[in-house]
């Protein structure tokens, strides 16, 4: 066996030599994994030029922008991490790299990160960089930029003051590499005219406007100028709980260097937000002033603030930078209680909920008027919440949720990104994470089955619109707004199935979340990230203080050694494993302490492992197996890059 240099590390664990039937999931795995290396090289092809820039327009005006061309690629990177191959990783790293100087040279990215945007925006966009940590955590000027870009964050630089140290607040709900931006103008907006239109007013008192209507003419050159004046008194100053979304920068900081700042920056920002919910009664406002006061620029209301209860998406934009700071926090800390605050927004819009038709609706939306817009409460911010503290409090929290709603008879999209029972987009794919918990929760036994199927169907549909005519980026509407989202909507590379199944987890949230996992996987003979050549897993069942595993071997001919790592980021702890034959009978037990284990298997042999571990009592970082050999010379390096800017 391949020898470790990490202190938890074991040289001896599971050696499989019992032939196995191969099962039909691995077989729809392996199906994936070729499928998607080889529509990764033909989406890359189609849509960008030899040094990874994509075809284009040749200038883009407006802050927006960055995001939507590293959301459409940023899964290359992920595919590597599951055992996508080689030519993956050199794509993944190509494009991150052009897709930052060609948004650079369009003026919306300054020193390689957003000059000024929102924590909706930069999460998207960001997502991608957060992968490359957990493809390519050795690649050293993405070490040094996790430090460039936390430290646009951190209050210690005069010339980006984004965050106020001392009253642990954001000073805009747009910032960046910039700094942050108070005063917005006519030009920052102009590519969102067209698309807002149709969207909720900003405010309640824009004149020419309707507010009742559900909408608002930005294409109106009187009413745009009127927004933008009025977002400039209202909503340009100060801290909004969308602004929670940059822990997951300063994590992905903190995995890179273990530098204790990164994690107490998340730590006392998250506990800020708790205080000021408790200065409004238990809600969380939507909006606070440089002084930290609640509703300072917004005559004392709490709600109406930058993507707040009011506009444009209401309690979405509210709960989801909560939960993933909550799960960041315990990531860093193992303290459940981090997902307090999560929770008590959850628990307090279900409260304000009402009876309709025989179904329990909450308010998503609050206008001067009170509370508005009452649906079903969404049940996967508290599946997500679930997945991190295995309680059942989570788990009563989605089932008193009628999710019938969301999947009839829990049909996945197969044809496009659309929830086929409300017929809304489901961001980047992320369609199934309800079907997935039932599995979890032994309510749908035939998952695995049915979701990597459709994971084949979805990409089979994906090539064939890349392929037809209007896949050909030379034939898009360049001038449009929308064509700046094309990339996403022809995109190939897409896996929610086959990440579920083996890292026992739901996709990570769209907006900013960081890919947490109960396991992901090492090939021991190549030392690189991803499960091995013709290995599949299939992550069964998972509790507090176990994962059940089963892996195979589909190569007749070739041992394939792989290490079993205990979640994303290392973060939990091997204590035991139980195994078991094909047919269930038991193999017999045996201890084992570390975070990294081992596992042999024979050609055409399988093992099913149910894994005990304790979870959240190792610090969480990007190192590997092998990662101690870059550790002194990445760490001067990083520092010298630090003190030099």
């Amino acid at each position: 066996m391949t020898v470790m240099k990490d202190s938890t590390a074991m040289t001896c664990g599971i050696y499989a030599r019992d032939a196995w039937t191969v099962p039909g999931w691995a077989l729809k795995e392996q199906q994936l994994f070729r499928t998607l290396n080889e529509a990764a090289v033909e989406y890359v092809k189609r849509y960008t030029r030899e040094d990874g820039t994509l075809i284009w327009r040749s200038d883009w005006p407006g802050m927006d922008g960055s995001d939507d061309p590293y959301e459409a690629f940023m899964n290359l990177s992920l595919l590597y991490v599951l055992g996508g191959n080689e030519e993956i990783l050199r794509l993944s790293r190509l494009l991150f790299d052009a897709i930052t100087w060609q948004w650079t040279e369009y003026g919306q990215i300054h020193d390689e990160f957003d000059a000024y945007y929102d924590w909706m925006h930069h999460g998207e966009g960001y997502l991608y960089f957060y992968f490359l940590g957990l493809s390519d955590p050795h690649l050293l000027k993405n070490r040094q930029r996790a430090v460039k870009f936390a430290e646009l964050y951190m209050g210690r630089n005069s010339r980006t003051p984004n965050y106020d140290a001392e009253r642990k607040l954001m000073r805009s709900p747009i910032t960046g590499s910039k700094g942050p931006r108070f005063e917005m103008t006519e030009e920052d907006w102009v590519t969102h005219r067209g698309v807002l239109d149709d969207y909720l007013a900003p405010f309640e008192d824009i004149p020419g406007v309707d507010f009742a209507s559900g909408k608002c003419r930005w294409s109106d050159d009187a009413i745009y100028r009127e927004i933008i004046k009025r977002m400039n008194e209202r909503k340009a100053k100060g801290d909004v709980p969308l602004n929670l979304n940059a822990t997951g920068l300063m994590t992905n900081a903190y995995m890179y260097t273990g530098d204790s700042d990164y994690r107490e920056w998340v730590l006392d920002y998250l506990a800020a937000w708790e205080e000021r919910a408790r200065r409004n009664g238990g809600l969380i406002p939507d909006n606070v002033g440089l002084s930290d006061i609640i509703g300072e620029y917004n005559d004392g209301k709490w709600w109406g603030g930058y993507y707040g209860y009011r506009w444009p998406h209401g309690f979405m934009s509210i709960i989801e930078p909560l939960t993933n700071a909550g799960m960041n926090a315990v990531l860093l800390t193992g303290d459940m209680s981090k997902l307090d605050l999560a929770r008590s927004q959850l628990d307090r819009n279900w409260e304000l909920g009402k009876e309709e038709n025989g179904k329990w609706l909450v308010p998503h939306k609050h206008f001067d008027a009170g509370w508005t817009d009452y649906r079903i409460q969404v049940p996967t911010y508290p599946i997500y919440l679930w997945t991190i503290s295995m309680a059942e409090e989570d788990a009563a929290r989605v089932d008193r949720v009628p999710y019938e709603d969301y999947f009839r008879n829990i049909d996945m999209p197969t044809i496009s990104g659309r929830n086929p029972v409300t017929r809304k987009e489901t961001k980047h794919y992320i369609a199934n994470t309800v079907p997935w918990y039932l599995y979890m929760r032994g309510q749908f036994e035939d998952y695995p089955d049915r979701i990597l199927d459709q994971n084949v169907e979805l990409i089979d549909t994906q090539l064939k619109k890349l392929r037809s005519p209007s896949g050909d980026p030379t034939s898009w509407d360049w001038d449009h707004p929308y064509s700046i989202h094309e990339w996403q909507e022809f995109s190939p590379v897409y896996f929610e199935g086959l990440l579920q199944m083996t890292l026992g987890a739901p996709m990570h949230i769209s907006h900013g979340g960081l890919q947490h996992a109960r396991v992901r996987y090492y090939d021991a003979q190549r030392q690189r990230c991803g499960l091995p050549e013709d290995v599949g897993a299939l992550v069964e069942a998972l509790g507090d203080d176990f994962v059940t595993l089963t892996l195979v071997n589909l190569s007749a001919f070739e041992e394939r050694e792989l290490i079993v790592q205990a979640g994303s980021f290392g973060e939990h702890q091997f204590t035991n494993t139980e195994r078991y034959s094909q047919s269930g009978e038991t193999l017999g037990e045996q201890p084992f302490d570390g975070k990294w284990l081992p596992v042999r298997l024979a050609p055409g042999a399988g093992i099913k492992l149910r894994l005990s571990m304790k979870r959240y009592v190792n610090q969480p970082t990007y190192k590997t197996p092998w990662s101690d050999e870059w550790e002194s010379l990445s760490a001067g390096l990083i520092r010298r890059r630090v003190q030099d800017k």
